[in-house]
């Protein structure tokens, strides 16, 4: 056996491979991104803002991974079309987990730190893209420098508890606690063994000191949002939308999310809340 060292050769403005070659090595075998067992789902899709993003991947999980390729250096365009793109896919297929991923020949430092950056909002992979000449032929290494963060729920900050004082004056304002009281109270015999409890992030419900956060609440300044564990219901998911309301669906934590600015957006589609607090206790309890 003989060891020996291969040539790296640069890709870019390389006059027998281009990014086209590239996408359909990655698309025909996206093993090699080192990213586990991913399905090639489109290549050079179109974007409906314009644009076509490189490679769109996914896993059994429930994952999508955008993928953008760069040869030669990460500039700033590639890094605001990666998200770009990544932020079009999540609104458009928000039932689906997603992952931006950027492909380059050479990640450099200033981009590194931008990327690290954005890594702490958005869940992002950086790839450096290096080839090597091995006779004839070209073998393409996969080494990833940035690692994705995935982002923990509120749920994950039980343990960091506070109290009334701090989201009337620090997190939120008095009005909108008020708000959360006479929700809370309207809710009756609904949530009538639970007590509200006052957490760093959000206000949820206890029972004998346990947690039972099958409604939660999280007031911001000058609106709430009401969230609601359980699996997604197209028919509520429907409603949702033909009320106009301002809503998310969280595939992965299994949360609807809505938003509100007063009790009286509140009131106006109690039914509705009723439902969804309904189907929160019967999934968590």
């Amino acid at each position: 056996m003989e060891l020996k060292t291969l040539e790296r050769i640069p890709l870019k403005n390389n006059p027998k491979i281009n990014e086209d070659m590239i996408q359909s090595f990655i698309f025909e075998k996206p093993a090699v991104l080192g990213l586990g067992d991913l399905t090639a789902l489109q290549r050079e899709k179109i974007q409906p803002s314009g644009g076509r993003l490189d490679i769109l991947l996914a896993d059994d999980s429930g994952n999508r991974y955008e993928v953008e390729i760069q040869l030669g250096s990460t500039d700033p365009s590639h890094i605001i079309r990666t998200i770009e793109y990544w932020d079009t896919e999540k609104k458009r297929y928000p039932q689906y987990d997603h992952c931006a991923v950027i492909v380059a020949e050479e990640i450099t430092g200033r981009f590194m730190n931008v990327i690290s950056l954005f890594n702490g909002s958005i869940p992002l992979i950086a790839l450096q893209l290096s080839a090597y000449k091995d006779g004839d032929n070209v073998s393409l290494v996969f080494t990833k420098i940035i690692d994705r963060i995935d982002l923990g729920t509120d749920e994950e900050e039980e343990l960091v508890t506070t109290d009334r004082n701090y989201w009337e004056n620090t997190k939120s304002t008095k009005e909108m606690i008020k708000i959360v009281d006479r929700i809370y109270d309207d809710l009756g015999e609904l949530v009538s063994d639970y007590e509200l409890k006052y957490n760093k992030f959000y206000i949820g419900l206890s029972i004998n000191g346990i947690a039972k956060n099958f409604i939660t609440f999280k007031p911001m300044k000058k609106f709430i949002y009401l969230r609601f564990k359980g699996y997604e219901d197209a028919e509520i998911s429907k409603i949702l939308e033909e009320k106009g309301l301002d809503f998310s669906y969280d595939s992965k934590w299994k949360i609807y999310q809505v938003k509100i600015n007063t009790f009286k957006e509140y009131q106006e589609n109690r039914e509705l809340y009723i439902k969804l607090v309904n189907a929160a206790k019967e999934y968590l309890l």
